[in-house]
């Protein structure tokens, strides 16, 4: 395996792993911010049952984001090209474009990845280029979402706001 694939491979499994331990910090802080989002894009309509159900989605979503980081998944389960057609697909069907933010993801993990790449090095590799890039693909979430503000992504919205917030340290338009 080459050292970018270990790399991106060690990203991964520290996103899930921070994921992990702060998830009740990632739910608690939807709480804050769901309502804030709704009065600041002016999505007023909201009972208290649609409100509920907003936040179910996203906690759904953060549950979603760390079984797609999860390193012993199902994504792993198969061979590599059941994950590249899967990948695909999910590229596909998103209602915001990842191409570009996972080119430069790798781009970055190539770099990174020209210095030695040992056991010892990796964890502080992958810490490195969570600090650089953000969590995938919170990148071209948030700057689609910027772009046109609709409801029906508010979920994943407020999700990669969180995750750039608590686990990769780096500040959100929220």
């Amino acid at each position: 395996m080459n050292s970018a694939r270990l790399l991106l491979k060690a990203y991964y499994e520290l996103l899930y792993d921070r994921m992990a331990e702060e998830r009740p910090r990632l739910v608690a802080r939807v709480d804050e911010l769901l309502p804030a989002e709704l009065a600041r894009q002016g999505f007023e309509d909201m009972d208290a049952d649609r409100l509920a159900a907003y936040q179910e989605a996203c906690v759904a979503f953060i549950d979603e984001r760390l079984e797609t980081y999860n390193p012993i998944g199902i994504q792993y389960t198969f061979g590599p090209t059941p994950s590249r057609l899967a990948a695909e697909l999910e590229l596909e069907l998103n209602w915001y474009n990842s191409r570009r933010e996972f080119t430069d993801l790798v781009a970055a993990a190539r770099s990174l990845a020209d210095i030695e790449v040992s056991e010892e090095t990796l964890p502080a590799l992958a810490d490195e280029l969570i600090r650089q890039v953000g969590a995938f693909p919170d990148r071209s979430i948030l700057e689609t979402y910027a772009a046109a503000p609709a409801l029906q992504k508010l979920p994943d919205y407020l999700v990669a706001c969180i995750i750039e917030e608590l686990i990769c340290h780096r500040s959100t338009p929220t």
